[in-house]
């Protein structure tokens, strides 16, 4: 019986974005309708333009990959919900999570932000990102194939010469490295003598989640001093600890710190585990997190809610639980 399992639910970050992304979401309420209207307002972009007919290059633009995702999640998540009243069916998450960009997106599921706010910031952030490098030659990689542990050696060993951090323990076969770019092919370089399987340059804008870009925390930091953050009703279980967290003024802290902060997605799923969770629901575009969680503990039954056609599938297979 369903009602018996821990449920979590889960959230992508930038990288799931296709052109396409959440059209056939935003035709079945006309508050998603209201709520892009309003960003374009405030930021004078056409996100539902571009999450729907691009251009890829426009989409890709850390700037816009961050809004369109948070947004594709959101609607996904709000339209099941619909769905589970329609239905009369009592299901709600004990936990929620976010990978990186995610977390935002996990934040307006239990309440702490509001949808609007949530699309604003995100965008914000997204911009902050880009801006904070200040033209310093960078890359990040995804190193496949060795222990996170190891891969932590490599970047201090590497960082001896050219800043590189670890930047997101995805799961225990993938870990992306960020920083200077001749520190991530120093370590990229280190890695591979070590026995890594891959090493796979990825499409960015900046160093994500490493101290190059520390001036988009503060700048994020000042953002959202502008937006209202309500105490959780659900524990979201943070990026950069992977522990619990309900109070707003401890969500925010923890949000700015996980701008240059890696993203413990293997402690988060392996926290799910210790506290018995049994299902994860990802929200958003694509199979991106469960794929990890997969990989980290196969013995959470993990769900994707991408189109609308989705939920019908998704209730249908909780309603035989």
């Amino acid at each position: 019986m369903y009602k018996e399992k821990k449920i979590a639910f889960v959230f992508p970050g930038q990288g799931s974005q296709y052109i396409g992304m959440g059209m056939d979401l935003l035709e079945k309420d006309p508050e998603f309708l209201r709520v892009f209207n309003l960003f374009q307002t405030k930021t004078g972009h056409d996100l539902v333009s571009i999450m729907g007919i691009g251009p890829e290059s426009l989409l890709t633009t850390t700037t816009f990959t961050q809004p369109a995702t948070l947004a594709h999640s959101v609607m996904a998540l709000k339209m099941f919900k619909k769905a589970l009243k329609e239905k009369a069916i009592d299901l709600k998450a004990d936990f929620v999570a976010g990978h990186s960009l995610g977390e935002f997106s996990a934040l307006v599921s239990n309440e702490v932000l509001n949808f609007e706010d949530a699309l604003y910031l995100v965008y914000k952030r997204g911009e902050f990102m880009l801006k904070a490098n200040d033209n310093t030659p960078f890359a990040m990689a995804a190193v496949l194939g060795m222990e996170p542990a190891t891969i932590k050696e490599v970047c201090e060993e590497a960082s001896k010469q050219h800043l590189v951090v670890a930047a997101n323990y995805n799961s225990p076969v993938q870990t992306v490295i960020s920083g200077t770019k001749e520190g991530v092919e120093l370590a990229g370089s280190i890695a591979k003598g070590r026995g890594a399987k891959k090493i796979m340059l990825l499409p960015v804008g900046g160093p994500f989640h490493s101290p190059l870009i520390k001036n988009a925390a503060t700048w994020l930091s000042e953002e959202m001093e502008r937006i209202s953050f309500k105490n959780a009703q659900i524990p979201i279980i943070s990026n950069i600890d992977a522990s619990p967290e309900r109070e707003a003024e401890k969500i925010k802290n923890k949000l700015i710190h996980q701008v240059t902060s890696p993203v413990q997605w293997v402690d988060t799923v392996k926290y799910f585990g210790e506290q018995s969770v049994d299902i994860c629901i990802e929200f958003g575009p694509q199979i991106i997190v469960s794929k990890f969680i997969a990989k980290i503990n196969e013995n959470i039954k993990t769900f994707n809610i991408d189109k609308f056609d989705d939920i019908a599938k998704v209730i249908s297979e909780f309603e035989a639980i």
